[in-house]
């Protein structure tokens, strides 16, 4: 019997089982005593285990089996609850979240050991409730053994030949990230944009778009061709963190061989060079079928949600139709066609609403999984700390939900690590022995904001000039000019920490520079504020969703461009001569303040028509406490816009977010006004 068709069930109520036994473990934790919780996991585990001995995964089977044998133990009270006990649930806990992570990716459990667990829990059967903490599961760093041969595809090493013929630098790299790295895509991007800058990638394994989809481990291989030495690109790569490891290997014509021709079977890394190449995907069935696990994405949904739709596309049936009798000819028709019109504009502005109530989930997904990692900090940190969630039943679009857990994460670490004070600090202050770390949502507009909240000891604003000019991040010129704000955007800066020792938990230049990559990635802005002795708060604004937004539509030369409206102040007009240059740069008074100009035009390299106009249409948009002017020909007027991505020949352009396709069937630019600060 075929069971792939109950994957996708088996996945999802997967997830919901182990978020509830997380819960409840936490709680089990704090009240012992109460048996209720205790059957609540033993139910948890015995459900877990039908299912994975339906679906055949037997190492989930396993687990759960002996799982259930301590958890009746408990029950029946033959066994008490100890630290020991719970850490080695959660360890379990833990497990069953890889494995189901796995079945995930790749439909497979793959060849992660619970042999080590299953053994810790026949130790408390026999009663030994020492809980050996040494035993570790030892993983394979490394599947492919070291060859001098380097096999690449045909036309690969026909560029390499070709490039060694011009005397051209040809390399391999293994590019090794931390273990400990949490935004590994965000990281790769980052490293292979900087090594675009002084090389041409020609290869890489996995492809570019399976590293940026994180369809990696913790490693990956690129081949590049340079004017530039080793040294040149050893230190472009050292000034980003979270590298573990770069080993090279000189490709040379002598230690390199086209495997255009040869079986399929050879290695691991030619299966997944010649992948690519159609004429050879001899796999390629198995291939795509396990990649479709990765794509399905579910949520589940009220049904009233669905019958409202259901109701809105009756109504768009009925009013087609009626659009369909009516010829246009006749007055009376005519307006019949303006009613038609305007009911069907109601219409399918409900069907949008909709459509977006049935897109929304509440973030409640994204905070469930904090308590347990604030426990585990605190376990590790000998902090006292209380998690404070509030807005968890905040709605937000099922794409961003899927992005915003791993900056979560980094922040609230940064809080309870770099924030909260040690205990005998804070009760040297008066402070309350408990470190608090709130964490807070809430709709506002056409936005979500998510706070990040701790009452430690707030950000030390000399230390983190000095750190930034001993990092050479600023010069001492810079130094003297920046206010307090911008010497927390320093932040920001890539690999950039304060930390004073390196720990599992910081100082390894991990840094918020992923953070802010994501955040922005996903249209979002990450403000920060912070009171010395007092605490921080990062405050991250997101859009609602990231597939339609209202946006104002201006003219430039002869290309019209959309601006999101969610970051736009306000607009206005200026006369030419009110506009000043101050150290290159145009300025003009506004409301008390200086209000920075930015010409569109120049902005995007296209030709203004707006020269000799009295007036001049200024945009005013902002970007958390700062505001710029941008100067367009003409205003057209707000409009629902639907993004559309550019595809990835066209990614990563400067002050370009995307396009629209307008009612005439042409296309409009979406302005990216973040990248403009």
């Amino acid at each position: 019997m075929d069971m792939s068709q109950y994957l996708d069930i088996f996945i999802e109520e997967s997830k919901e089982h182990l978020q509830g036994m997380n819960e409840i473990l936490l709680k089990l934790e704090d009240t012992p005593e109460d048996k209720s919780l205790l059957n609540e996991i033993f139910r948890v585990a015995h459900t877990l285990k039908g299912m994975s001995g339906t679906m055949g995964f037997n190492n989930i089977l396993n687990l759960t089996h002996q799982m259930e044998n301590v958890l009746d133990e408990l029950r029946n009270g033959k066994m008490e609850i100890s630290s020991n006990v719970i850490d080695i649930i959660f360890e379990c806990f833990d497990q069953l979240e890889l494995y189901i992570t796995q079945i995930e990716n790749d439909m497979t459990e793959g060849n992660i050991s619970s042999d080590t667990l299953i053994k810790k829990l026949e130790l408390l059967l026999t009663k030994d409730n020492s809980g050996k903490k040494d035993i570790e599961v030892n993983s394979e760093s490394s599947i492919q053994k070291n060859r001098q041969e380097i096999q690449v595809g045909e036309y690969v090493g026909n560029v390499i030949e070709t490039a060694i013929d011009k005397k051209l630098n040809c390399y391999k790299l293994k590019i090794s990230l931390d273990e400990k790295c949490m935004l590994k895509s965000a990281r790769a991007y980052i490293i292979i944009n900087s090594i675009e800058k002084i090389a041409e990638i020609v290869d890489s394994n996995p492809s570019i778009e399976d590293i940026e989809d994180e369809k990696f481990d913790l490693s990956f291989e690129i081949i590049l061709i340079t004017e530039h030495d080793k040294e040149d690109i050893t230190k472009e790569l050292t000034t980003i963190s979270d590298i573990e490891s770069i080993e090279f290997t000189v490709l040379k014509k002598d230690n390199i061989t086209s495997n255009a021709n040869k079986n399929d079977d050879q290695s691991s890394l030619k299966e997944e060079i010649t992948s690519s190449n159609s004429s050879s995907q001899v796999e390629q069935p198995t291939e795509n079928k396990n990649k479709k696990a990765k794509t399905n994405k579910t949520v589940r949904v009220d049904i009233d949600r669905l019958d409202n739709l259901m109701n809105l596309v009756s109504e768009l049936i009925i009013i087609k139709t009626r659009l369909e009798d009516i010829d246009g000819s006749v007055s009376e028709d005519k307006q019949s066609m303006n009613e038609a019109t305007e009911q069907l504009e109601r219409i399918t502005t409900s069907l949008h609403d909709a459509v977006m109530k049935v897109r929304m989930v509440p973030i409640e997904r994204v905070f469930n999984r904090f308590p347990r990692m604030v426990r585990d900090l605190s376990k590790d940190l000998g902090k006292e700390i209380s998690l404070i969630m509030s807005g968890a039943e905040t709605e937000v679009d099922r794409t961003v939900i899927d992005e915003i857990g791993d900056p979560l994460i980094h922040l609230i670490r940064n809080s309870i690590d770099h924030g909260i004070e040690e205990t005998e600090q804070r009760i040297k202050l008066n402070k309350d022995k408990t470190g608090t770390v709130k964490l807070t949502a809430y709709p506002d507009g056409n936005s979500v904001v998510i706070e990040v909240e701790d009452d430690g000891k707030g950000i030390d604003i000399e230390k983190v000039k000095t750190k930034a000019l001993n990092n050479n991040v600023i010069s001492i010129q810079q130094s003297q000019m920046m206010d307090d704000s911008q010497i927390i955007q320093l932040l920001f800066a890539p690999g950039f920490s304060t930390a004073d020792k390196i720990s599992d938990i910081s100082g390894r230049g991990v840094g918020l520079d992923v953070v802010k990559t994501k955040i922005e990635s996903l249209g979002g802005t990450v403000e920060v504020e912070s009171i010395e002795g007092k605490g921080s708060k990062f405050i991250i604004r997101l859009p609602l969703t990231l597939a339609i937004i209202q946006a104002l539509l201006v003219v430039v030369g002869e290309e019209k461009y959309a601006i999101p409206l969610n970051n736009i102040k306000e607009i206005t007009t200026i006369h030419p001569e009110k506009i000043r240059r101050i150290q290159g740069n145009e300025v003009v008074l506004f409301r008390n303040t200086t209000l920075p100009i930015l010409r569109l035009s120049k902005l995007l390299d296209v030709t203004d028509t707006n020269t000799e106009e009295s007036e001049h249409s200024i945009v005013i948009v902002k970007k958390g406490d700062k505001t710029a002017g941008i100067l367009v020909d003409r205003l057209i007027g707000q409009q629902e816009i639907v993004i559309k991505s550019l595809g990835k020949f066209l990614a990563n352009i400067n002050g370009i977010a995307g396009a629209t396709i307008l009612g005439n069937g042409s296309v409009a630019l979406i302005v990216d006004t973040n990248s403009f600060f």
